[in-house]
């Protein structure tokens, strides 16, 4: 193919479209299947069962599909490393591939940008359009919802779930799960508020960013009455029908059922 650099290391078995170009230095497991229109820049390591989407770019250094940070699950046969269409992965980003601890199976959206140094750990889901800026990582098992925003230097913990168009803010830790249209802010177990300027730029109305407001105040202000799982049953009789706080509280429910407990403004 001429698409692919003389220098470039392609396993017999890969599964490579005729529009996708691999560049200098690159190598490309046996198991890897490389999309239309995808461009491996240069110095760019494609291992075991990889799915790279039609569209993506991966920028050098970066390795995709290695097997997890996981001690005793470093080696499975089956482990899978699945990515989306049209990302962006920059310089030195590192995807892993699932454990039997769940589907074997590490799932990357569409349309995200990864940027310089970023970790996606095993076992991961990350949903459509995320963001993760230079230095962020996600522990195992976490699951990024669509429109996320991870800032420099920030970590989630493992097994931890951020809700839709949720920011953890620039050298920020997340420990416990985050509700959609949350802020974290330099705080390991506290939100900092919701993410209004993120919920303007994906055009929300300002009537549906006055009701996710009122219900955020209405449940996570410790100055109100009552205690968090009373608040919590006010607000689903207060906004009973309304699709988008529905969303916050079913998020909510499901914190609360187990995982890694739910950050709440402060500790309760």
């Amino acid at each position: 193919m001429t698409n692919i650099h003389p220098t470039a290391v392609v396993e017999k078995g890969a599964k490579i479209a005729k529009s996708a170009k691999i560049g200098p230095f690159c190598v490309v497991s046996g198991k890897a299947k490389i999309g239309e229109n995808v461009e491996l820049i240069s110095n760019v390591t494609i291992m075991n069962d990889t799915t790279i989407g039609d569209g993506t770019k991966v920028f050098p250094g970066a390795v995709l599909g290695a097997g997890p940070q996981d001690h005793g699950n470093e080696f499975n046969e089956g482990m899978k490393l699945i990515v989306g269409k049209n990302n962006i992965i920059r310089e030195n980003v590192t995807m892993q591939c699932g454990t039997p601890k769940e589907s074997m199976i590490t799932r990357v959206g569409d349309g995200g940008m990864f940027m310089v140094n970023s970790h996606v750990a095993h076992d991961c889901v990350v949903g459509n359009h995320v963001i993760m800026t230079n230095n962020a990582v996600i522990g195992g098992h976490v699951h990024l919802s669509d429109n996320v925003i991870i800032g420099g230097n920030s970590a989630v913990h493992q097994f931890v779930h951020i809700g839709r168009a949720a920011m953890i803010g620039g050298m920020s830790a997340a420990a416990r799960d985050v509700i959609p249209f949350g802020m974290v802010m330099n705080v390991r177990d506290g939100l900092s508020g919701l993410n209004l300027v993120g919920l303007k730029r994906r055009g929300f109305t300002k009537a549906q960013i006055a009701e996710i407001m009122s219900a955020y105040k209405l449940i996570f202000k410790n100055d109100l009455e009552g205690t968090f799982a009373e608040r919590l049953e006010k607000a689903k009789t207060k906004f009973v029908g309304n699709e988008i706080v529905g969303e916050m509280l079913k998020f909510i429910d499901e914190s609360l059922q187990g995982r890694r407990k739910l950050m709440t403004a402060e500790r309760e």
